[in-house]
């Protein structure tokens, strides 16, 4: 991905195009075959001569040319016929961003993959389920894995029409009108470089495309955050229900030899903040004076490379995150056991109703022995089994049924199907 973004790569882009369009041009009976055959066995830059011809010109493209047309003498005089310099820039950051989706969207599909394989892996593994961070009701991990799993698969369809919708180029000349470059050579030369054209280019590209692309690319970090976020709390000491693996010669603390701290998700999450803002400054982009100017420019030469090299980071370290979690079900059970049988408190509601006490009497009944559990410490189980408005209208043994953690996750194979159909 780094290698995608260098001055060399960018320069090569711009001569893809040039050579495209000479091409072209020639099947048009424009520029001599032998004038093409010399400008395609000399054409040749390096970036070190382009920038020292840029300290004069103060334009890239000028530069870049001067730098190109040295190495081919007199035929140079067709390269860049009838283009101006958005035709090279916006369609080589078309033929970029194409070539990092090709990288990155495989990446989201490999996380994809790992968050599915553990999802699977935990289908029957009973944790407790927290809202508000505070003992909900039991549930299955894999179905929390499974969350992020579906959400990862929702990202690479985002991300797969993102960066098909902003892998566009134009060569339609000053101001969009094709004064100087006819729509068919245009189709030409985008079709023999893999892009789709802008329908109406006001010279340029429109940047809501990309500003698209980098508000889904900070959707899709949204998720890692989101996902990092979960982790880390349940590697809180008091939780330790999931760790990132530790390895070998690992240190976790400078000061405190017994450390082992979440620092990949913390990573994660701290890049996600870096790739929101990213989004704004690419909303920003898009309003531009008339037909166009050259403020959007300058955002683009650090957010886009940016972007695309944290969030293939992002990913990488996601998955490799996922990979190797340690997953302690022993941990899950004792803190699902922790709250005295409180997560069980609306099972118990409902088969109260169902025995013939209307919901608010039932709720209330319920929620008085659950607040003597919290206060006390006494198991529900107990103190409901000690209640002789509980017993009056349900026994023993059908009060035990209903502290039954199985219960909750008997859908979950319906559930891992539609993971299996990832």
């Amino acid at each position: 991905m780094a290698a995608l973004w260098t001055d060399e790569a960018k320069l090569g882009r711009w001569l893809e195009v040039e050579l495209a369009v000479c091409r072209a041009w020639t099947r048009r009976g424009v520029i001599p075959e032998a004038d093409l055959a010399t400008i395609e066995a000399r054409a040749g830059f390096s970036v070190e001569r382009t920038l020292e011809l840029e300290k004069t010109t103060n334009h890239d493209v000028v530069a870049f040319l001067t730098d190109v047309n040295e190495r081919v003498g007199p035929a140079s005089r067709w390269i860049h016929y009838g283009m101006t310099s958005s035709d090279v820039l916006d369609t080589g950051l078309g033929l970029a961003i194409a070539r990092a989706g090709e990288q990155l969207i495989p990446a989201q599909a490999r996380l994809t993959a790992a968050l599915k394989t553990l999802a699977l892996d935990h289908a029957d593994t009973v944790c407790v389920g927290r809202t508000h961070g505070v003992h909900a009701e039991p549930m299955s991990f894999g179905l929390k894995m499974a969350t992020f799993a579906m959400e990862s698969a929702r990202n690479e369809d985002r991300l797969r029409r993102a960066f098909a919708q902003a892998a566009v180029g134009c060569l339609s000349g000053a101001v969009g009108t094709y004064a100087t470059l006819a729509p068919d050579l245009e189709a030409e030369v985008l079709d023999e470089l893999g892009l789709n054209p802008e329908p109406a280019s006001s010279q340029v590209v429109a940047r809501d495309r990309h500003a698209e692309l980098m508000a889904q690319m900070a959707v899709a970090a949204s998720s890692l955050d989101r996902l990092a976020t979960e982790l880390r709390h349940l590697q809180r000491t008091e939780v330790r229900e999931a760790e990132e693996a530790f390895t070998a010669g690992q240190k976790g603390s400078s000061a405190m030899p017994h450390k082992r701290n979440p620092i990949t998700g913390e990573r994660i999450s701290g890049l996600a903040r870096l790739m929101r803002g990213h989004a704004v400054a690419a909303m920003e982009d898009v309003a531009l004076w008339h037909e166009r100017d050259i403020s959007h420019s300058s955002v683009e030469r650090v957010i886009l490379p940016d972007a695309c090299l944290a969030y293939d980071y992002l990913l990488h370290i996601t998955t490799r995150l996922v990979t190797g979690l340690v997953v302690y079900p022993e941990r899950m059970r004792a803190n699902l056991d922790s709250s005295g049988g409180l997560v069980f408190s609306q099972r118990v509601l409902l088969g109260l109703v169902e025995r013939g006490l209307t919901r608010e009497e039932a709720y209330a009944l319920v929620q008085r022995n659950a607040m003597r559990c919290w206060d006390t410490g006494t198991p529900l189980r107990e103190l409901l089994g000690a209640d002789p408005e509980v017993t009056a209208v349900m026994d023993p043994a059908t009060l035990d049924d209903l502290f039954d953690p199985g219960w909750y996750l008997r859908h979950i194979p319906t559930i891992m199907d539609r993971v299996r159909g990832l």
